[in-house]
This record gives C-alpha cells, structure tokens and sequence, in this order.
C-alpha cells in the first residue's frame, strides 16, 4: 500500500486549478489513484476554479489502468465503477477541462483525456486503446466518447488494433486539438486555461451542458435545452457585463467577474 499522494491539485492564482497524477514512472490509474481523482474533483465542485489542466509526467500523462488488479469478471466490475465515477465527474465539471499530454495516454489514460474538454499533446505523444491487446475492450468510457469525438469508424480501428497514435495523427483525426512542442506544452496549455478562467466561466459551464447533453438526445431535444441555457444565461451578472461593454466599447473589451 503506497502512501504516495497519487494525486495533487495545485490551485493556482490566476484561477487555474491543476490536477498532476502522480503514480510512479507510468501513472497507472489504480482504484486507488481514481479514488484520489474523485476526491479532488469533489474538492472542485465545492469551491469551482476559473479552469481546469489535468496532466501526468513529462513521460507518461498516464498508461491506463493497474493491470495488477485485474482478474475475473467481479475485479472488472469494481475497476469499471471506480473509472466511471471519477471520469464522469470529472466531464461534468462546469468548467473547461483541458489535458495536458506528454508521453503516452493509453487505456484508461486515454480514456481520462477524452474526459476532458480539450486535449492539448506535446509532439512526442502517443495516444491508444490498446486493451485488445489483452483480449479485453476499454472499460473506462473509451468506446463511447472516443467514437463520439472520431467517429465510430476511428474509433473501431483503434480500438480493433489496439495501435498507437502519434500526435500529428491524433490532431488530424481530431483525438487531440493542439499539438506543441514538449518543452512548451504545460506553458501553452496554463496560458490558454488562464485565458479562460477570466472569461465568463458560468457560461462556459452553461455551453458546455448545452453541447455535450445535447450530443445524447434528438435534435429537436437538443435545441430546446439550448434555449433554456440560453434564458438562464442572461442571470448571470458576466452577461449584464458583456452586453453592456459591447454597447459601449465593442466587443472583446469587457472584464468579466466569473458570476
């Protein structure tokens, strides 16, 4: 039994909250470490950043579950929960998620990037689903939102060779939305989230709800949620805010206050 954080949250002053996994050389995501990773997101919903980085090491964002607890079908089932709790509440988070990728993010560390919002990959990355490998299929969300974001055919292939994606390959297929160079990578993604935690972040929260519920019902379904997001928004002060900036000054000139 380590006595390893496993996982730390550094709060930052430009409101950026910044989950780092820390489990030896590979990060694996043992019950244990997602059991701290449901803890520091429970830790966020109480007290919500302007933004969220979720990274790893400069090797290895993380290599997927502990192989170590595997065994037969009721080990599955406990691992399956402990991966769906943390990573679900980690996507419901009402603020923008980004992952920060050096290394390799395979299994159940791909599976927590494609929880997050954004991905962004240092040149060196490498993506995958290699659970087919050991005669198995992801067990931690990756054939539901890696099909949703590639679409099913990728997705199958992936999952089906259980191959892994350099980053190029991962941006031009849309796995990944930016890719830098490793020594820049943590550097570009703080700036970007620290961009946008001064931004209006309820609304951030609200278009996020609005996309990724909408992505589960109809069309029709979908455009009404909208339009109740759409009402709720104008309560909010950043948007009384924004509007009156824009008719004032024009626009990209309003300092919102994140209420």
């Amino acid at each position: 039994m380590t006595d390893a954080p496993l996982v730390h949250l550094d709060r930052r002053p430009d409101g950026v909250a910044v989950i780092r996994l820390d489990n030896g050389k590979v990060n694996s995501l043992s019950t244990a470490l997602l059991g701290k990773l449901r803890a520091v997101i429970a830790e966020l919903e109480a007290d919500l950043p302007g933004a969220v980085v979720v990274t790893g090491n400069d090797r290895m964002f993380a290599a997927g579950a502990d192989i170590a607890e595997f065994g037969g079908p009721e080990e599955a089932r406990q691992i399956g929960a402990a991966f769906l709790d943390a990573l679900n509440a980690l996507a419901d988070l009402p603020r923008v998620t980004i992952a920060a990728i050096a290394g390799y993010a395979l299994g159940g560390g791909c599976e927590l990037a494609l929880a997050c919002d954004l991905r962004f990959a240092a040149e060196s990355a490498r993506l995958g689903q290699p659970e087919i490998l050991l005669g198995i299929i992801p067990g931690g969300g990756g054939t539901q939102r890696l099909a949703r974001l590639v679409g099913p055919s990728r997705a199958k292939d992936l999952i089906f060779t259980g191959r892994h994606v350099p980053a190029e390959e991962a941006l031009a297929m849309g796995l990944v939305d930016r890719v830098v160079p490793a020594g820049e990578l943590l550097e570009t993604t703080l700036g970007y989230a620290a961009e946008l935690a001064r931004g209006p972040v309820v609304a951030h929260g609200l278009a996020k709800r609005a996309i990724d519920r909408g992505l589960d019902i109809t069309l029709d379904g979908g455009l009404q949620l909208e339009q109740q997001l759409f009402v709720e928004v104008f309560t909010t002060e950043d948007s009384r805010i924004g509007v009156a900036s824009f008719r004032e000054h024009g626009p990209g000139k309003a300092t919102f206050t994140g209420r």
